[in-house]
């Protein structure tokens, strides 16, 4: 999992670098302050100048009189020494927060342009692996948390155990003793923190599927607002969005309660070793004949000042590393979570020296079977065998369910077949390159898209150089242009996401429009003008048979009227072509196309009536 994520570090590899460097500079500055005002008030407290005199904040300093002006030499000597090394300690923190946030804030740039363009590979079987929100999520809420404990592992990680082995070196030259109580103490915390965060790992473990349910409610409410508010059923989804929050919320509570045992241990140890160093060293300062201090070394008053403030470095330390720790184990669900997106293989990829050009229209099914889950015992296509000639114009009809589809997702190869082959141009579409194929072969889905932008600018997803003359020619052959035209802005209308400020007719042109000024070779309308009336529809099939004469269009509806004319007609019926022929054949040959056929100009004659 590290290898792969730290493949998104690349060209913030130097700051990643240079803050440990400018921490492990800060840390040994930092380490040494306290040795240095230990020297200077043992050198204060001895009888260098005397043992009568000068007292410093109720301390006999030793410093007769007629020596302050020596003596206030050294110390203002001392103090120079001290200021300089705080700035620099200061310079290098700053230095090295800030080589940390590039490092880590650019580590999660990069993470998320990875993931990104992992997803844009992806296969239609790949994204119905995942659902939107859980990729939502890892895109946000996982890449935050790793970016976080990466920013903690190039700087607190490398800060708290080099702060730890420094004072607890320079503690040992003070006295072994105390150094070694120390020692004893961080190893038992060090045992007791290690157990507290692996219980909240298990915590951690399922809150981020729970972060996923949420992001699904939340998406489920915005993209069905309308619904919402039509049946009235407001106060049913804030209910529901409040149980999925109040679950990760317990969840949390429960994690950051264990969690938070770490404080007041950690202080109870601060304190704790505090007062007992307070306790040995006044016995080594006082009594200096005793036994004990005999055996263990005398102090003087700058080295228990010293000594003090290593056993709060040394604790405060292990108080970051156990910080550090946390994070890292919030992060490793995280990591795994992201890590499994990006070692995730596309189930379609384009064939070595795949073919770039498609050469005709022409599309032929041998013998094919297609299976969603790629078992041949649970089928949606079967025994699918098919011709169709360049320039022909082929209808689709059948009941919900009966896999039209995923026939027609088959051509661009947006799925591989199970077993068999579709061939496009008389080649086999495995051995296509995937742009090059999806660029002669254009869909209109019918789940219609728009995204954020012009109107322009959606219709020249079909083709990214489009004229502005080549717009308004593909947005009259789908009887967009009058609408369009009406609009204030016209083509520089502004649709918002997911095209919610046009009507679903006004959509489903725009979507037909975005297909045809590809010019492709072949063209598929997956239900694609339900929303329209009958003349648009009818308006619509006669302008691209007259303009896109060479293209084959296949066309799934369920209105008969919209493939009636057409070349051929397919009756699918439980993934199987039941019945194939133009209209008056079928009417003649299959009771399902027959029954459709009366049952839809029954409704018509009814509503003439």
């Amino acid at each position: 999992m590290v290898k792969i994520l730290s493949r998104s570090i690349r060209e913030y590899k130097l700051p990643s670098i240079l803050s440990p460097v400018f921490v492990a500079v800060e840390v040994f500055l930092e380490v040494l302050i306290p040795m240095i005002c230990s020297d200077l008030i043992n050198f204060l407290q001895g009888d260098t100048f005397g043992v009568h005199g000068f007292s410093l904040v109720g301390v006999s300093t030793g410093i007769q009189v007629s020596d302050l002006g020596d003596g206030l030499g050294y110390v203002f000597a001392y103090a120079g020494i001290l200021i300089a090394m705080a700035a620099l300690s200061l310079t290098f923190g700053i230095l090295s927060g800030r080589a940390c946030a590039k490092a880590s804030a650019g580590f999660a740039k990069n993470l998320r342009k990875d993931l990104y363009y992992k997803i844009q590979d992806f296969s239609f079987g790949n994204i119905d692996t995942y659902s939107t929100s859980s990729l939502v999520t890892r895109l946000t809420t996982d890449v935050t948390n790793v970016q976080n404990a990466y920013m903690m592992i190039i700087r607190i990680a490398v800060r708290s155990p080099l702060m730890f082995i420094a004072a607890l070196a320079l503690a040992f030259t003070k006295s072994w003793f105390i150094a070694l109580i120390y020692l004893g103490v961080a190893i038992v915390l060090v045992v007791l923190m290690a157990l507290i965060p692996m219980r909240a790992m298990k915590i951690f473990h399922r809150v981020f599927k729970k972060y996923d349910n949420m992001n699904l409610r939340v998406q489920e409410d915005v993209r069905g607002a309308r619904v919402v508010k039509a049946f009235v059923r407001e106060d049913h989804e804030i209910e529901k969005f409040n149980r999925a929050s109040d679950d990760i919320r317990d969840d949390f509570t429960k994690a950051e309660t264990i969690l938070a045992l770490n404080s007041p241990i950690i202080y109870f140890a601060i304190y704790g070793i505090i007062l007992t160093v307070c306790a040995f060293a006044t016995v080594m300062i006082v009594d200096t004949d005793s036994a004990f201090v005999q055996a263990t070394g005398s102090l003087q008053v700058g080295d228990l000042t010293a000594l003090v403030q290593y056993a709060t470095m040394i604790l405060m330390s292990m108080i970051m590393l156990i910080m550090v720790f946390v994070m890292i184990t919030m992060s490793v669900e995280s990591g795994r979570r992201i890590v499994e997106v990006l070692t995730t293989e596309s189930d379609l990829v384009s064939p070595e020296n795949g073919r770039k050009e498609v050469a005709t229209g022409d599309v032929e099914f041998d013998n094919v079977n297609f299976s969603y889950a790629g078992d041949v015992n649970k089928l949606a296509l079967r025994n699918v065998n098919l011709k169709i000639k360049a320039g022909e114009t082929v209808g689709i009809l059948g009941g919900t369910g009966s896999s039209k589809s995923s026939l027609v997702q088959l051509i661009p190869r947006l799925y591989d077949t199970t077993t068999g082959s579709v061939k496009v141009g008389g080649v086999d579409v495995r051995e296509y390159d995937l742009d090059a194929l999806r660029s002669d072969v254009a869909m209109v889905l019918q789940k219609n898209v728009l995204f954020s932008g012009t109107i322009k600018e959606n219709i020249r997803w079909g083709k990214p150089d489009a004229t502005d003359e080549e717009i308004v020619a593909a947005c009259k052959l789908a009887q967009a242009d009058e609408f369009i035209s009406s609009f204030p802005d016209g083509y520089d209308t502004y649709i918002e996401q997911g095209g919610t400020n046009v009507s679903g007719g006004q959509r489903q042109r725009l979507c037909i429009a975005r297909a045809l000024i590809a010019n492709p070779k072949i063209i598929i309308f997956d239900d694609s003008t339900s929303a329209v009336d009958t003349k648009t529809d009818a308006l619509i099939r006669k302008s691209m048979a007259e303009s896109l004469p060479n293209a084959t269009k296949i066309i799934i509806a369920q209105r008969v009227a919209s493939v009636e004319e057409a070349d051929k007609i397919l009756v699918l019926d439980g993934g199987e072509i039941v019945a194939e022929g133009t209209h008056d054949e079928l009417m003649r040959s299959s009771d399902i196309y027959r029954d459709i056929y009366n049952i839809q100009n029954k409704k018509e004659d009814d509503g003439n009536a």
